[in-house]
């Protein structure tokens, strides 16, 4: 997880999903099942990338060569 201090709200799942998942974590180093949810969340939803405006320049000129952009 990011940090402690995050808010956090609650997400209900069915318990099936829940006990899949418990069985599924078991003997790794997930400690919980909102921790394996959390890590698939947050890999499904990335942050932005945020690129200097040197970056982008640089980026689009590679798009450029490959054609990919005019």
């Amino acid at each position: 997880m990011k940090k402690v201090t995050e808010e956090k709200v609650a997400v209900m799942i069915p318990r099936e999903l829940h006990d899949k998942i418990k069985e599924k974590i078991a003997g790794t180093s997930f400690t919980s099942v909102e921790e394996y949810v959390v890590l698939k969340l947050e890999n499904e939803f990335p942050d932005e990338t945020e690129y200097t405006e040197e970056e982008e320049q640089i980026i689009r000129e590679r798009l450029r060569r490959l054609g990919y952009i005019e």
